[in-house]
């Protein structure tokens, strides 16, 4: 996957069958159905299954890798929550995003992944240009087995900044994604681009 993620129709089923697809493909994870669908995800559950599903290293075995691009697996997260494994060849990332108001977590289930965060919540509408502050910046790198949860406002980037290692995660939202804002940014100058919504990703 390059610029974005790819979003098929959830699946109805439990089990851990993976469903090939031309550019991606689709399973669900163990354990995924135990939450009732009326319930709501907090960010510790997202938390807790990102984790266990990037120690389970027979379910991320399954997602192949491409030395040209991202490829990754569609999971059904907890209480109806989207979630993927995705694999960041080396030198590759995201670049300066939002989730359209969905929060969610990441956790790194092979190589390392480099996160500069905003530690500032911008407004969602009305600009298309915005000088940041002095001090917003945040940095942090997630090895093996590192996690992190963020809020509904998070904008960053993610990066495999490794030259030769292929680095592999695993994200859950909630509510699934209902659009992507994606950013530029020269210094301190953060510049609206594009926004995505999920038929633009299918």
């Amino acid at each position: 996957m390059s610029a974005s993620l790819d979003t098929p129709a959830p699946t109805a089923s439990a089990s851990t069958t993976l469903v090939s697809k031309a550019v991606g493909s689709e399973t669900v994870a163990p354990g995924a159905a135990a939450s009732t669908a009326s319930s709501v995800p907090t960010q510790t559950e997202l938390l807790d299954f990102v984790r266990r599903t990037a120690a389970d290293t027979e379910l991320v075995s399954t997602l192949p890798l491409d030395p040209e691009g991202r490829t990754w697996i569609r999971l059904d997260g907890p209480a109806g929550s989207e979630a993927w494994i995705i694999s960041w060849p080396p030198g590759t990332g995201t670049g300066w995003h939002d989730h359209g108001g969905s929060y969610g977590a990441f956790a790194t289930a092979d190589g390392v992944l480099q996160e500069d965060s905003l530690a500032a919540r911008l407004p969602t509408e009305g600009w298309k240009t915005l000088e940041l502050a002095e001090g917003v910046d945040r940095e942090r790198k997630l090895a093996k087995g590192d996690a992190r949860a963020f809020g509904s406002h998070h904008v960053h980037e993610v990066r495999n900044e490794s030259d030769s290692e292929h680095a592999v995660s695993v994200h859950a939202y909630y509510p699934p994604l209902p659009l992507m804002r994606r950013y530029s940014r020269t210094g301190a100058v953060l510049r609206l681009e594009q926004v995505e919504r999920p038929q633009e990703w299918q």
